[in-house]
């Protein structure tokens, strides 16, 4: 039997096409006994880094290719008619080498740079210009030679086989594929004649796009989702037999014995391919150093500017200098002085340009150099931050340092970062959106046809949760369980989304990375063009990129920087010049609102289960903030309750150690961060702080090999430090059950800092601060409505949208209080409100009329949509007329504003015909129509704003809700003392969910006069649910248990 090896595959990365894994491939191979494989994914490489990763791992030889697309003309011909034939042909490309590599790289990139149309196209030229180092094999029937001769070409497809044969001299191949098709029988056999006649070899493939024959079908809902079909449509596009798999090596020889060459050619291909990717070597840029620094040395240059740094930040003492020297020499051993040297730049480019940059985030915050560089805004030595929980010397890996800045203006530093290292240098990086549980559920159901209610029925019944598994949620849900077995097209639903879920469904631009190289980014990575964004980014991840050690960093817009940055203006406008980074760090007002739990709006801190804990810890100093920020996640939560009581001394704060009490001592004696981890193991076990972050990694992710070895390196050293061996073992365990749990300091006193910083502008500037919230939330009518619910509840006054007097975005007025903003109405857009607000500035006035406000704006920019929409929404109010008038007159005000807009421009016929400057244009009058009623005005400002702005339908209610309501929503205190809630108001955002146990249940806002409730109805009541999903009520009134209503 001969030696095969499969050299056209397509996975998961095929998008849409592929129904295999990278993993799912290697693990069959293994299980067929065979130890090289091609992939070759439609038109790209998004898998090469993966698939040459796991292949190593598996020890099987990865060889790189692509099956890509050819135009038929020149790549940027964006005319090609697809009615005669695809308009490209597809071609089999195998990287013999490093030069094959480079080549396919380049390729790759082109299709997606220049040529794309429908797919990712290049063309012969590009093929002779860049064709050295690859194999090429003729494709599949989509392959030129092959369309030929199915066609009966013979002249043509003798041509086509030449011209690739002197394209690729000695390495292009004729391919011969068997699926039970007609056609390939005839491709073959034209195939074999021309590979005799012209003295080409031949090669067999099988053009893998799934695992397991059984998994046929499964693949053909995959390509209807990808080609937007139903599975019953008869005119789609389909694989017409399940022979596109994994096939053994005998299977294949049974299939081809006939050619016995075309078999042993797989293998022979298979050894002239020969690529290592360069993994673990650094590929940094280099900073360009100014002339007049006196040194073109980045280390010199790094410890000039951190030296700068540091004389500005403090009185340096000889602890501190020794400091920065330790951390100076980890990052000159390690190579990475230029990465400081670049993340120094541009955050002082930002800065400079007074784009707000966030005071540090993650592990980086640790370093001393960091904040002497301005890169980090967080004094490591206040608050006794470790710079090897950073960057550890003993364990060389790529620093991270990531940095938020303005949402806003995110982008201004990336261009920034562009021009400094080169466009061809920098880009974004791609990622890869998954076919998860519920999503993979809904997909299928739609190509199998099931109705949309039925698999939103479904779908719904599966947890929201990301790593959620579909056979998870069934053995959770027997009524899932149940919805599996109710007929075949259920059963096909979860037996095809198993085999689908977890696959890549589409590629989309990270949303925060950047990658930049030290120099063109082809010569290191295959780049990609978004055919929907025109986004450009790399094909490889952010774990690729790390792993060929091209510099990779997340720059993330943080929208609370954003917030600040607004407040702050909005002050400086009436003439209070703040500066955020000098306010008070311990202000009493500031830790009130936290107290009484008053940090809706504040960063980080405004969940319902935190603003409790806040009102029970009572924090008095940022230690306070760091710690509960650190406390307030999933699985450390349980130690919540302990580390309040502590500090109110209602538990005892014991020590296992009199060294572990100045470690432990900001904290209660409660381990909080990794970092107090690595103190204990410095302090007890003697331990370098180095060492100790290995020892705490090895604990978080319970190693139990490393575990072992170093809890004996933990106690030998603890006996030297003259620790009895009892009391070591107890902190050996109290340590390594915190571990798993424990936070990183840095990052929470980063964040702490800001949220202090909001929760300060709330205390202080609540008018401005609440308004800046609301700009930034403008589009999640969720959190707006929560926002609003918080400024009446601080007794804000927020007033309805004008056109005299608002803008784009929520503002403050004189009187303090808020005014909406015209971009929170549906249909006018921030392009209309700037519009309108420049208008009105410019010509120093507002308006009166309906008509004069319409003459005086470009009705191209505010279109009839939008001033219907002004009009119906309240923001036309302030002028002459009901909303009813204003709204029936619109045809007769538009013809005027044309009319007077005609008549100022010279060069325009008069709308009425005649001499435009003769004609005189009166404005038309209101209409006689009666005016709308209150009850209308509401529903419509609900419609367009999602709030009620002038009144509430339940004012005509008032008296009536007072006798009969126990509770008026201002007072969550009394409502917590209540055995009964009476409550009366509106039912809006009614959302169905399921429990563990599968059982249907529901969450809706009550809308009351003076604010809102979040209400549960457990699954016992809604059980009570008509057929349309209303909820009917068999009490009238809600009961109050615990912290929830039911």
């Amino acid at each position: 039997m001969a030696d095969f090896v499969h050299l056209h595959n397509h996975s998961d990365f095929s998008l849409l096409d592929g129904a295999q894994s990278v993993n799912t491939i290697l693990n069959t191979l293994s299980d067929l006994n065979m130890d090289r494989v091609a992939i070759t994914e439609h038109g790209n490489l998004f898998s090469m880094l993966p698939f040459y990763q796991a292949a190593v791992k598996a020890g099987i030889k990865p060889i790189l290719g692509c099956e890509a697309y050819v135009a038929k003309g020149d790549h940027r011909d964006k005319q090609t008619a697809r009615g005669t034939g695809w308009g490209y042909h597809h071609l089999v490309l195998l990287a013999q080498n490093e030069t094959g590599l480079r080549n396919l790289r380049k390729l790759v990139s082109i299709g997606y740079l220049e040529g794309f149309y429908y797919r990712p196209r290049i063309d012969k030229a590009l093929l002779r210009e860049h064709g050295e180092g690859l194999i090429c094999t003729s494709a599949c029937l989509k392959g030129e030679v092959q369309e030929y001769a199915i066609s009966g070409d013979m002249k043509a497809a003798r041509e086509a086989a030449l011209e690739l044969a002197e394209i690729f001299p000695g390495r292009f191949y004729l391919e011969l594929q068997r699926h039970d098709l007609s056609e390939e029988d005839t491709a073959r056999e034209v195939n074999i004649k021309l590979a005799r006649e012209l003295d080409l070899p031949l090669v067999a493939t099988n053009d893998c796009h799934y695992a397991r024959k059984e998994h046929w079908e499964a693949h053909d809902v995959m390509f209807c989702l990808g080609t937007g079909k139903d599975r019953d449509d008869p005119n789609r596009r389909r694989y017409a037999t399940p022979e596109f798999y994994l096939k053994s090596a005998d299977e294949m020889y049974q299939l081809f014995k006939d050619v016995p060459e075309a078999l042993e050619n797989t293998a022979a291909i298979a050894e002239q391919c020969s690529v290592e990717l360069d993994l673990g070597c650094l590929h940094l840029p280099r900073f360009p150093i100014p002339a007049s620094a006196g040194t073109q040395d980045p280390d010199e240059y790094l410890r000039i500017m951190a030296e700068e740094g540091l004389e500005r930040r403090y009185k340096v003492t000889p602890e501190i200098k020794a400091r920065l020297d330790l951390e100076l020499q980890v990052i000159r051993d390690m190579g990475y002085a230029g990465y400081f040297l670049i993340v120094m730049d541009f955050i002082r480019f930002a800065r400079s340009c007074d784009i707000p940059v966030g005071p540090g985030r993650g592990s980086a915050a640790g370093s001393l150099a960091a904040y002497a560089l301005d890169i980090t805004n967080v004094d490591p030595i206040r608050y006794n931050l470790l710079f090897e929980r950073f960057l550890n010397p003993d364990r060389i890996s790529m620093p991270d340092i990531d940095v938020d800045f303005c949402q806003e203006r995110r982008g201004e530093v990336i261009d920034y970062v562009k021009e400094q290292y080169g466009e061809n240098a920098v880009s974004q990086i791609i990622t890869f959106g998954k076919m998860k549980a519920r999503s993979v559920v809904r997909d299928v159901a739609r190509v199998l046809g099931l109705s949309f209610a039925e698999a939103d029925r479904i779908a719904k019944m599966i947890p929201d949760s990301p790593k959620i598994t579909i056979n998870e949620a069934v053995e959770a849900n027997a009524e899932l369980a149940q919805a599996e077995s109710v007929d075949q097209a259920h059963k096909d639903l979860f037996a095809f989304s198993r085999v689908l879920e977890g696959m890549n469904r589409h590629a989309s631009t990270h949303a925060a990375g950047v990658v930049i190289a030290p120099g063109d980014l082809i010569d290191y990575v295959p780049l990609y063009r978004n055919p929907k964004t025109e986004e450009i980014t790399t094909q490889v991840d952010m774990n690729g990129l790390e792993a060929l050690g091209l510099l990779k960093m997340d720059f993330l817009g943080l929208r609370t920087l954003t917030v600040i940055d607004k407040t702050l203006k909005m002050l400086k406008a009436r003439e209070v010049d703040l500066d955020i980074d000098k306010i008070p760090p311990a202000d009493e007002a500031t830790f009130g609102l936290f107290s009484q739990g008053q940090t809706i709006g504040v960063f980080q801190f405004e969940s319902g289960g935190m603003r409790e804990f806040l009102k029970k810890l009572r924090p008095t100093c940022i230690e306070d903030l760091i710690a509960m920020n650190a406390l307030h996640r999933p699985g450390p939560m349980a130690y919540v309750d302990e580390f309040i009581d502590r500090k109110h001394g209602r538990r005892e704060i014991a020590y296992l150690h009199p060294a572990l009490v100045p470690i432990l001592n900001e904290t209660y004696g409660v381990i909080v961060y990794q970092e107090q981890v690595m103190q204990i193991a410095n302090a007890i076990a003697g331990f370098s702080l180095a060492q100790a972050d290995i020892l705490r990694r090895a604990m978080g992710k319970k190693k139990p090999k490393g575990m072992a070895r170093m809890k004996a390196d933990f106690l030998k050293g603890a006996s030297e430090n003259g620790v009895v061996e009892n009391t070591a073992r107890d902190i050996f365990e109290l340590m390594a059950r915190f571990a798993k749990y424990g936070f990183n300091k840095s990052h929470s006193t980063a964040y702490a800092l800001v949220a202090y910083q909001t929760a300060y502008l709330k205390a202080y500037y609540p008018s401005e601060f609440m308004a800046a919230n609301l700009s930034s939330e403008m589009s999640n009518q969720d959190r707006v409505r929560i926002l609003l619910a918080e400024a009446q509840a601080l007794g804000l006054e927020v007033l309805p949208p004008d056109v005299n007097h608002s803008g784009r975005n929520f503002r403050v007025d004189s009187q303090g209080s808020i005014r909406f903003g015209l971009n929170a109405i549906k249909h006018v857009g921030h392009k209309a409100s700037d519009h309108i607000k420049t208008i009105r500035e410019t010509t120093g006035k507002g308006w009166q009329t309906l008509p004069a406000f319409a003459a005086a704006i470009d009705l191209h920019l505010v279109n009839r949509k939008a001033l219907e929409c002004l009009i119906k929404s309240s923001a036309c109010d302030s002028l002459e007329g009901t909303r009813h008038q204003k709204f029936a007159g619109l045809d007769e005000t538009i013809k005027y504003a044309q009319g007077m807009q005609s008549d100022t421009n010279p060069n325009q016929e008069s709308l009425f015909g005649g001499d435009a400057q003769a004609s005189v244009i009166s404005e038309p009058p209101l209409s006689q129509v009666p005016p709308w009623s209150d009850q209308e005005h509401f529903e419509m400002e609900k419609e367009l704003t999602n709030f009620y702005l002038t009144g509430h339908p339940l004012q005509a209610f008032e008296e009536d809700l007072r006798e009969f309501s126990n509770y008026d929503f201002t007072d969550p205190q009394k409502a917590h003392k209540l055995e009964q809630l009476r409550l009366g108001g509106i039912i809006s955002q009614p959302k169905q969910h399921h429990t563990k146990k599968g059982l249907p249940m529901a969450f809706f806002t009550l809308e009351g006069l003076l604010g809102n409730v979040e209400v549960v109805v457990f699954s016992d009541l809604y059980a009570r649910v008509d057929s349309q999903g209303s909820i009917r009520f068999g009490l009238n009134a809600i009961k109050h248990v615990g912290h929830k209503a039911s």
